[in-house]
């Protein structure tokens, strides 16, 4: 079972979670970027070393992956259906039907060691996407938003490993990590033309755990995978922290909120980089889990394109 370490005082806080179980029989290398379709009733997300892209269907219990050509950071869904897809050449449409990849929109001087990583559909209709430096982790990535008409367009530069996007319930604010800064920001976000404003700190973590994948509840607390340290944190958008869960696995790499009322909270974990010592230990590293939390998510905005 698992408990909560903290729980804070926080208005209409739901109650601890039940245990973890896990989904499907699917073990990913490096999985990532959980996204719910409520019109489909079923959970996207990507495994980015094993190079595939999956769906869960809770309903049947069904697990389907697709092939990529490269490692894929992240996806969004589509409105005109299917998905985008961030590859690490640029970002690609899915059709789900096919398996079909068509290019939509490749960025400009980007280098074949650089791939992109966390990526989400805002609340402006835009899909944001960080690329980063997959040899050598220095400060190259740089943080995009993707414009139907216009492409990849330049955010915030310098980003050693983009993390954490998400926004609040009002689409007024975007929050944001460079995992190792350890550091969570929140930017004032304007929906009409996605453009930041300055930004604060709202949590900063401890060594060796760093933020990872995030999502936000709807009572505006924004949840984050804690990679390295076996932990997701909920915490307030003042960066009070409200609980601290275990995770049965020492990397979970991403959070995702999903299930016929939005309460189930999904965590994409991974085996890449753990040693076969620390593997023997962690039977459901790899894998996907689900926790019953009590409160509800956020549905997640669609790309416009």
């Amino acid at each position: 079972m698992q408990r909560v370490i903290e729980q804070a005082a926080y208005p209409r806080e739901a109650n601890g979670p039940a245990a973890f179980r896990v989904v499907g029989e699917t073990r990913d290398i490096l999985g990532e970027g959980p996204i719910w379709d409520p019109a489909e009733q079923v959970l996207y997300w990507v495994d980015i070393r094993g190079q595939k892209v999956r769906r869960h269907r809770p309903g049947t219990g069904e697990t389907k992956s697709w092939d990529m050509p490269e490692v894929p950071g992240s996806l969004a869904l589509r409105e005109g259906g299917g998905l985008m897809v961030a590859l690490r050449s640029g970002a690609f449409f899915l059709d789900l039907l096919s398996g079909k990849l068509t290019p939509a929109f490749m960025p400009e001087k980007h280098d074949r060691v650089m791939r992109f990583n966390d990526g989400k559909s805002g609340p402006d209709g835009r899909f944001w996407v960080g690329s980063m430096n997959d040899v050598v982790r220095g400060p190259d990535g740089i943080l995009y938003r993707i414009e139907p008409a216009r492409g990849f367009v330049p955010v915030l530069e310098g980003i050693t490993v983009p993390n954490s996007l998400c926004w609040s319930p009002d689409g007024r604010t975007m929050y944001f990590a460079d995992s190792p800064k350890l550091t969570l920001w929140a930017f004032p976000f304007d929906p009409a033309t996605g453009e930041l404003g300055e930004r604060r700190v709202v949590y900063r973590t401890l060594a060796p755990g760093v933020p990872d994948g995030a999502a936000v509840d709807a009572e505006g607390c924004i949840w984050f995978a804690v990679h390295g340290a076996w932990q997701i944190i909920r915490c307030t958008p003042r960066g009070e922290r409200v609980q601290t869960i275990e995770v049965p696995a020492q990397l979970p790499t991403a959070v995702a909120f999903g299930g016929p009322e939005l309460r189930t909270l999904y965590v994409t974990t991974k085996t890449y980089q753990l040693s076969e010592a620390e593997l023997e230990k962690q039977p459901l590293a790899g894998a996907l889990l689900a926790l019953d939390v009590g409160v509800r998510g956020l549905p997640e905005p669609r790309f416009q394109g």
